[in-house]
């Protein structure tokens, strides 16, 4: 299995400080997923603007 994020860097303001936060938000909230392939979910900036997705594929 794979966990794939991806994040669109260029209409998010401060780069490292709203990455940073993407990470730990998404990175704290993994734990209500079953991480199998096929979970994921949309990203989302602090402006609540969707940025990104992370999701689980096979390997």
């Amino acid at each position: 299995m794979k966990f794939v994020l991806e994040v669109d860097l260029d209409d998010i303001g401060d780069t490292a400080k709203e990455l940073g936060r993407i990470l730990r938000y998404w990175g704290g909230n993994l734990h209500h997923y079953d991480l199998v392939p096929g979970d994921g979910s949309v990203v989302y900036d602090s402006a609540y603007r969707e940025t990104g997705r992370w999701s689980i594929t096979p390997g």
